[in-house]
């Protein structure tokens, strides 16, 4: 803006003084619009629109992946309320798009995506004590009301769901939130023995969401590793489909869900009653997750 100019020129403490009059017939600027901006330099216009903008960088920074549309959700849920048009026209004016939605530019202009990380598993599905290997993945269910999402997260030792989140947007605080219940989790359950989740590797497949940076965040402040398998290849993370394989047939299909909250409430039951305390399994010994980490937990680490 010019208007600042103009002030420090005719300030009086400035080495030369500068009258307005003489500044804005130089500049080629009209005076009145420089007085009202005098009296108000920024507008309730664009203290509104600079709050908005605040808000949809910070759903941008988040998730990447999202347009304009699903930015604007996101800010709405904040309190930033806008049509969809206004949340265009502020993200095209900072260049805030989708890394799928425009087509990047080639040579050396051209920025790398979000790395992936290796695939530390290898389809070895097998662990000797607990929290050194967790798989994670999301599925989703139609209800009455929209979609319902779920991520889980299993440790193979035990084959136990250490941690899961549900929510009706499968965002990247979804993957983050299951991670983050996982680990607290495993801090204050002395059953396993073992609290520190550092250098536990968690295997997933190549999605947005675990690609994400709060999720990358999340890893590094828990001292955890990254690890995922190839594009396509529900083989690279097997040990997790069964486990929704299961869910499908026992909770999610079994019929029609009219509420979210009716789903919710029926995928954290089984999960926790019967899966968990009720279903044994062969590769356990046919015992089930709770009794198999009683079990294999040693008498010190269970006073503990």
């Amino acid at each position: 803006m010019i208007y600042p100019l103009v002030r420090e020129l005719a300030a009086a403490g400035a080495p030369i003084r500068v009258p307005v009059a003489v500044t804005c017939r130089v500049l080629k600027i009209a005076r009145q619009p420089y007085y009202r901006w005098l009296d108000e330099p920024v507008t309730a216009a664009e203290w509104i629109e600079a709050h908005r903008a605040n808000a949809l960088f910070d759903a941008h920074r988040d998730d990447p992946e999202f347009g304009y549309r699903f930015l604007v959700d996101e800010a709405r849920e904040q309190g930033q309320q806008m049509v969809d048009r206004t949340a265009w026209r502020i993200c095209s004016t900072n260049r805030w798009w989708s890394v799928f939605g425009k087509r990047k530019p080639y040579g050396k202009a051209r920025k790398p995506g979000a790395p992936a990380h290796d695939d530390l598993v290898e389809r070895a599905f097998t662990a000797a004590a607990p929290n050194q290997l967790w798989l994670t993945d999301i599925t989703e269910h139609w209800t009455d009301e929209g979609k319902l999402y779920l991520c889980a997260v299993k440790d193979v030792w035990s084959n136990r769901i250490v941690g899961y989140s549900i929510d009706s947007r499968m965002k990247s605080r979804l993957a983050v939130a299951a991670l983050d219940s996982a680990v607290t989790r495993r801090r204050i359950d002395a059953r396993t023995g073992a609290g520190d989740v550092a250098g536990c590797i968690l295997h997933s497949d190549r999605g947005s969401q675990f690609r994400s940076r709060a999720l990358q965040r999340a890893l590094t402040r828990h001292s955890m590793a990254g690890s995922m398998g190839q594009v396509g290849s529900a083989a690279d993370n097997a040990a997790m489909e069964s486990f929704f394989s299961l869910l499908q047939k026992n909770v999610l299909n079994r019929r029609r869900w009219k509420t979210r909250q009716q789903l919710r409430l029926a995928i954290v039951t089984w999960i926790e009653r019967t899966y968990h305390r009720r279903r044994r399994q062969t590769g356990l010994g046919r015992l089930t997750p709770i009794e198999f980490e009683t079990i294999m937990t040693s008498p010190a680490s269970q006073a503990a």
